[in-house]
Formats: structure tokens, C-alpha cells, sequence
């Protein structure tokens, strides 16, 4: 007599649980066994075996107790591996897709960041020579007024004013090559 027997799946479709632990008893060795072999990761196999029994007794009813259920627990546990293998190819396209989405992304601000640099330089090349002496002493250089007049023999307020200016010019210039 194969087992389980007929009169058993009988029991399991009527919803009969020591029925469907014997069942489940029977096979969980070779399920598992078979599993692992196609998935070669015992943890996940065992989370397969166990939702293929699960929905095995949630669609109790339409077993087909004549029929052989061996084959539909195999056919079950082999399509679901099958699931899993292309859930976990999209995951890994998806990472791919998600990884490059993010070089790309760093390249385009590295690239903006570049440009910007850019449209800030030619704006301070286009300031006189004097305007761009004194923001350089006070931005590169980190030079209070006092010093920047002290050192190129002007008065403080000539200072402020041109860096006044200076920033203004700056500031257009860079805010309409932003447009």
C-alpha cells in the first residue's frame, strides 16, 4: 500500500488535522531533501516546504484524493523554487538598475557641481583687477578689511564697498547662468 493511502487524503480534504500531520510527517524529510537540492540553502528550503503544506492545507478541498499526490507535492515544491529563482534574478536586476541609477546620478552632480565651478570663475575673472584682488584676500585668504586695506593702502571703507559689489556682480552673473 503506498502511502499515504487514499483514506488518508480522504481525511485531509475533510479537514481531518491529525490526518494532514501524518501527511505532513511523511513527507517533510524528502521534501526538504528535495528542496535543498534545488535551492542549496537549507533555511530557505525549509520555509518553502513549510508554505507549500500551508497552502497544501488551505486548498485541502481540491485534493484529488485518487490522484497522485506525490507528484503534485514535488511539482508544487519544484515551481515554487522556480518563483523564487526569478524573484531573486529581478531583486538582482533591480539592485543593478538601482545601483547605476545612482552613478549616473552622482556623475550628473559631479558634472553640475563642475559647471557651477566653472560659471564662478569665469564671474570672478570678469571682475577688475582690483575687485578680484581684494575678494581673493578676504575669501582665499581669509583677510579682515583692516588687513586688505592696510595691505593694499586704501581705506576700509573702499574695501567694503568694492567686496559689496564684488558679491553683487557675483551674484547676478552666477544666478543668470543658472537659468
Amino acid at each position: 500500500m503506498a502511502y499515504p493511502d487514499e483514506n488518508t487524503l480522504i481525511r485531509v480534504t475533510q479537514g481531518d488535522e491529525a490526518a494532514f500531520a501524518a501527511l505532513y510527517n511523511h513527507y517533510k524529510t524528502p521534501a526538504l531533501r528535495f528542496t535543498v537540492s534545488l535551492l542549496k540553502d537549507e533555511e530557505e528550503a525549509e520555509n518553502m516546504v513549510q508554505d507549500v503544506f500551508i497552502k497544501i492545507w488551505v486548498r485541502r478541498t481540491q485534493i484529488k484524493p485518487d490522484y497522485n499526490f506525490n507528484s503534485y507535492l514535488f511539482t508544487c515544491l519544484r515551481n515554487m523554487a522556480f518563483d523564487h529563482f526569478k524573484k531573486l534574478e529581478k531583486n538582482e536586476q533591480l539592485r543593478k538598475h538601482y545601483m547605476e541609477a545612482i552613478r549616473v546620478a552622482g556623475e550628473d552632480e559631479k558634472e553640475e557641481a563642475e559647471r557651477r565651478l566653472s560659471v564662478v570663475q569665469a564671474a570672478v575673472e570678469s571682475l577688475s583687477i582690483k575687485r578680484r584682488q581684494i575678494l581673493k584676500l578676504n575669501i582665499e585668504e581669509g583677510k579682515s578689511y583692516q588687513e586688505i586695506a592696510e595691505f593694499l593702502r586704501i581705506s576700509k571703507n573702499t574695501v567694503k564697498n568694492q567686496l559689496v559689489k564684488a558679491k553683487q556682480i557675483l551674484r547676478e552673473k552666477v544666478d543668470l547662468a543658472t537659468i
